[in-house]
């Protein structure tokens, strides 16, 4: 017998599925009330909630949703904030604004001061879904509400004084802090302050931040404290009820709304007074509508039964009878005659149960395989896969160059990401060391999730990468679009890059300044190829030693091409957001946001001053007179004090005047006013020279000094150093003045 029930329980088990299947497949009920809409644009709108007059609940503006077109398309809103769902079950998610707080850098007064308020009086912040959080390194924010008609706030801090200190995943208190909510929490205010208006964390986070979240949809990146710039609103799910009366009292007035086969359910006290509607056991619909709740016929939607039952619809529920000469034992049918033909019947069962399992099983991993494929080509689309073919098939050389990899040669190529083959990591994502199976050495950059700028960055890379053939710029190999952080295959170069070899003491001492004007000449060579040799103009936009690599011959590779913008012909400048690293900013691109190619002229006079001192371009640990390379670099050469900033073992009696043109060369490329600055193609031209002068130091003498005349005259500003040149020298006092109040603002700005 043991076995026997054991045949009857499977052939059971069959049955609860075939019933859940039909549960799942049970027909839609009407949402709004007759003759009126319940939809806006993609999102459901059920009664009580209404898009016209005479939708919604009467005397209620809070249920009142208007369907605004304004964008182009349907879109819901309470108030000014968007809906994106409502749940019949009590709960309305919408986009809710975030309280900003912004800072500039060059005199610390706030640029951007936003508070965010939400007024619907019926309707209070859920407390399990959601939660508060402050977002800054030098932030304290409030979230202020009525609590039983009482103003209440709770407050919540967040400090820190180096990005290496923040971590991604962790919201503690250093750069995020977050706030369980009150129940019945309504009529809330975000508001956020700064301690020290940012100006000692400026550089990595300008702004502090404070919101209500959804919690399923917020997990804390570092990089949240520049990128939620962008974000206006975010995700927050709010509870609504019925009224402020409970059922007992609702339920003997005549504007009580649950309809026929409901129940009616009272709101948590703590949230106040109010209640809900819901459709009893076996009912389905709308329990706000007044035959909203429907009867749901089980055996009209499925064979619940087995073939020696009938089944019978209740009100609620329904009943499995056995036909006649049969009794029940067990929910199965039996003969008193015929356990054999049992018996046979179960085991068929069993055996038909068997073959449906095998067949959902096979239909399961069918439909597993199909829902991957289309979550490749779903990413790829979303990492710019269409733009990406579109524009290698306008560059027929790019796509015969380039290769669109899978993600399993690059999981291969990695050993599936190891961290033993990181490179390094930066502000647009990850690089690792690959190794590819004809052996050749690559390096494959990965950005970060979450963050749809990055994949802008990304493809932006990519697009620019396609457009270059240069021996001194990272070659590109290919990508991967089919995953949902896409990823670039280039290079390997192995010998790290500039800023190392520059900064760290036992390397710099190996950098000679044969090495170094090598370098500074192949990097101005390879700008000038991306300013007026490419098809299209490419302003880098991110020139620094750290996206300067070198090879084993210290042969310099440009690289880094994520923040790079392409410039149409009919254009010298571009209107962008200012975007770069703090030292090698263009001041000027910094105040108007102009981008031009000057501006990456400056940035390399940034390196070439790095070069010639082993200084950073920005170091908080020297004075603060010097903590901007690029102004006491200035200095030094105002007055007269070039060879106390050099570092001591590039200097002979052989290089004194290269070094003094070099010098002079980096301070045209400084000039605070990009039309004072020489072209990348000038630069080049005149690298080149200083390295042919130290080849053949007396056969270029009279040549060079010619050139140097005429390429120093060409500039307003230039040195008060006499480099032999023949060349009238003088300062201006326009530039004293401009850089004195530069230089105030970076010492009390930082």
């Amino acid at each position: 017998m043991g076995f026997h029930s054991m045949l009857v329980q499977l052939t059971w088990v069959g049955v609860i599925l075939s019933f859940m299947a039909a549960a799942a497949a049970a027909t839609a009920f009407p949402l709004a009330l007759p003759n009126c809409t319940d939809r806006c644009g993609d999102v459901k709108i059920p009664y009580p909630f209404g898009i016209t007059e005479g939708c919604f609940l009467n005397g209620t503006r809070d249920f009142f949703i208007n369907c605004s077109n304004s964008s182009g398309q349907p879109q819901p809103l309470t108030g000014n904030l968007t809906v994106t769902n409502i749940s019949i079950q009590g709960q309305i998610e919408i986009m809710m604004f975030k309280a900003e707080d912004c800072y500039n850098y060059t005199n610390g007064m706030s640029w951007n001061k936003t508070t965010a308020k939400l007024k619907i009086p019926s309707f209070t912040i859920s407390v399990i879904e959601n939660k508060f959080v402050a977002v800054g390194c030098d932030t304290y924010a409030f979230l202020i509400g009525n609590l039983n008609d009482q103003q209440f706030s709770i407050g919540c801090l967040s400090q820190c004084q180096n990005i290496r200190n923040v971590a991604s995943g962790s919201c503690s208190g250093i750069g995020c802090c977050q706030l369980d909510i009150p129940e019945g929490l309504k009529n809330v205010s975000l508001i956020t302050y700064s301690f020290e208006n940012h100006t000692q964390v400026w550089n990595f986070n300008p702004c502090s931040f404070a919101f209500v979240i959804r919690k399923d949809k917020f997990n804390f990146y570092s990089d949240y404290l520049t990128s939620l710039q962008g974000n206006e609103t975010l995700p927050m799910v709010l509870d609504w009820a019925i009224g402020n009366e409970t059922c007992k009292v609702a339920q003997n007035k005549p504007n009580y709304i649950c309809g026929a086969n409901t129940i009616c359910i009272d709101l948590n006290p703590i949230n106040g007074p109010g209640y809900h509607c819901e459709c009893k056991k076996g009912y389905l619909g709308n329990p706000y509508l007044k035959d909203g709740c429907q009867e749901i016929d089980e055996c009209k939607e499925t064979n619940i039964c087995t073939d020696k039952q009938i089944c019978v619809n209740r009100p609620g529920y329904y009943e499995c009878l056995c036909i006649k000469g049969y009794h029940l034992e067990s929910a199965v049918c039996v003969s008193d005659q015929s356990s054999l033909a049992i018996h046979l019947a179960v085991g068929i069962s069993i055996i038909g149960l068997l073959i449906l399992l095998l067949g959902c099983s096979s239909i399961y991993w069918g439909l597993k395989k199909r829902k991957l494929i289309k979550l490749k080509e779903k990413f790829f689309q979303q990492n710019g896969g269409l733009l990406l073919k579109q524009q290698l098939s306008n560059h027929q050389k790019s796509m015969e160059t380039t290769k669109i990899f899978t993600t399993e040669e690059l999981k291969k190529a990695t050993n599936n990401y190891d961290e033993s083959s990181v490179l390094g990591q930066g502000s647009y994502g990850t690089v690792y060391r690959g190794v590819l199976p004809d052996k050749t050495m690559v390096a494959i950059k990965k950005s970060k999730i979450g963050d749809q700028s990055q994949i802008g960055q990304f493809i932006n890379e990519m697009i620019v990468l396609t457009q270059i053939n240069h021996r001194n710029v990272v070659k590109l190999f290919g990508c991967c679009l089919e995953t949902e952080v896409p990823l670039l295959v280039y290079e390997f170069i192995t010998n790290g890059t500039l800023s190392n070899h520059v900064h760290d003491k036992s390397l710099s001492s190996l950098l000679s300044w044969e090495k170094r004007l090598k370098i500074a000449t192949e990097i101005a060579g390879a700008l000038a190829y991306l300013h007026s040799s490419t098809s299209i103009s490419i302003i880098h936009r991110d020139v620094k030693t750290m996206n300067i690599l070198l090879d084993d011959n210290y042969t310099s590779k440009v690289a880094d091409f994520g923040a790079s913008r392409l410039v149409p012909l009919d254009q010298t400048e571009l209107n962008t957001l200012v975007q770069g690293t703090l030292g090698y900013l263009d001041p000027e691109y910094m105040q108007t946001s102009q981008l031009t190619e000057k501006s990456d002229v400056y940035s390399f006079g940034v390196v070439m001053a790095e070069l010639l001192t082993g200084k950073k371009a920005l170091s908080f640990d020297r004075p603060e007179i010097d903590r901007n390379l690029a102004i006491s670099f200035m200095t030094a050469i105002k007055e007269d004090r070039l060879f106390q900033i050099l570092e001591n073992h590039i200097v002979n009696e052989d290089n004194i005047k290269q070094l003094k043109e070099f010098a002079n060369l980096a301070k045209s490329c400084l000039s605070l006013r990009g039309e004072d600055r020489p072209s990348m193609k000038e630069v080049a031209m005149e690298l080149e020279r200083l390295r042919s002068m130290g080849k053949h130091p007396l056969g270029n003498i009279d040549v060079c000094a010619k050139k140097t005349e005429c390429f120093l005259s060409a500039s307003s500003h230039s040195f008060n150093i006499d480099v032999g040149t023949g060349c009238s020298t003088s300062t201006t006092a326009e530039y004293d003045s401009i850089e004195d109040h530069l230089l105030k603002h970076v010492e009390d700005g930082r």
